[in-house]
């Protein structure tokens, strides 16, 4: 029991740690390839209580390509029941009906990521079980984006956007949020929204 946790302990810092070299590495890549580099962040991702970054860079007149992550180390407030942890990285293209970084814009995103997480309530009424029980599992997919972001000045955006996908979900189910009684695995497949964000955009 303690070996396979140690093992799941490192497995998880492993990847943590290769995806923050590959976000680096990318994020430099777009740098030198691009005309303009943004950093973003979505608020009401922060509402959640995970801290969140995206960098986007312009790879032509009306095309930018966009790196997000997210990361939830942490439990909630609401008891040592309440949990949230999670990571997720998520690559878009998009279309600018303008210019980049400009005005109305479509998209397509993929998304990956891993959870450990119980007695909360999501959003649009999304795995009402969570309330009850703790799931520990990954999830991949993708989806669709509409938004539009507001030039507030030379070097400060707002972005407005929304959504809509695909995510295959792979998950052990336990009793609660402390106990290690698992239940069953099982996967389910998600569709509906997969993104909603306010965020504060600054320009390069």
């Amino acid at each position: 029991m303690i070996e396979n946790k140690k093992t799941k302990i490192f497995t998880e810092f492993m990847i943590r740690r290769i995806l923050c070299t590959a976000l680096v590495v990318l994020a430099t890549s777009l740098s030198v390839m691009s005309q303009n580099v943004a950093l973003k962040t979505n608020a009401l991702y922060w509402a959640t209580t995970t801290p969140n970054l995206g960098i986007e860079a312009s790879v032509g007149k009306k095309s930018t390509l966009q790196l997000f992550y997210g990361f939830n180390p942490w439990k909630q407030s609401g008891g040592d029941q309440s949990s949230l942890r999670h990571w997720l990285l998520m690559p878009e293209y998009r279309y600018w009906f303008c210019e980049s970084f400009n005005g109305w814009f479509i998209g397509a995103h993929l998304m990956g990521g891993q959870f450990d997480v119980s007695s909360v309530e999501l959003p649009f009424g999304m795995f009402p079980e969570l309330k009850d029980h703790r799931y520990e599992g990954w999830f991949a997919g993708g989806g669709v984006t509409a938004g539009y972001q507001w030039m507030i000045s030379k070097h400060w955006n707002f972005e407005a956007s929304v959504g809509l996908g695909y995510d295959y979900v792979k998950f052990d189910k336990f009793k609660c949020g402390t106990c290690g009684e698992k239940v069953t695995s099982s996967h389910t497949n998600y569709f509906g929204p997969t993104k909603a964000a306010l965020s504060l955009i600054y320009i390069f």
